[in-house]
């Protein structure tokens, strides 16, 4: 499916929601990342890291954000919906993402320690990759640095 603007729709970023739920995470004691699915009718699902919280280390914001996009909708594939995420995917995210079939990946921070889409592993552009979304990287990206920078620090 063609990006918003090549549908003539004009594009919207939920990269605001993401970033709350980054700060909601924050205030949880979770490292601050935030992620919300997206598709025509605007936000499916948002969630932030729960990994403390739930014991689990698969609770990534992304992870997340995918199990209950597909819950409310009842499918196993997010085919034609975006995600927008506050940090760099981390390779098992990105596997999830590519698995779910997911159209675009909008994220904030780069991730240079455990990144898996423009770092390290770059799980998209591995042959055995079987879906591979639409990055764009950037977004609102001093907002979502400067949020995981003042979480590290208060810990130190």
């Amino acid at each position: 499916m063609p990006p918003l603007q090549e549908r003539n729709m004009p594009f919207h970023s939920y990269m605001d929601i993401a970033l709350a739920e980054a700060h909601a995470a924050a205030a949880r004691g979770e490292v601050p990342v935030g992620a919300v699915i997206a598709g025509a009718d605007g936000v499916i699902a948002q969630a932030g890291n729960r990994t403390r919280e739930l014991n689990d280390p698969t609770a990534h914001a992304e992870m997340l954000v995918i199990r209950a996009a597909c819950a409310a909708l009842g499918q196993e594939r997010l085919t034609g919906y975006d995600l927008y995420v506050t940090l760099e995917p981390c390779p098992m995210c990105a596997a999830a993402i590519s698995n779910a079939r997911i159209a675009r990946l909008y994220y904030g921070a780069g991730d240079p320690k455990s990144g898996g889409v423009a770092q390290g592993p770059r799980v998209f552009a591995h042959p055995q990759c079987h879906h591979r979304p639409e990055v764009y990287d950037g977004i609102a990206a001093q907002a979502a640095e400067q949020l995981l920078i003042d979480f590290f620090v208060a810990r130190r």
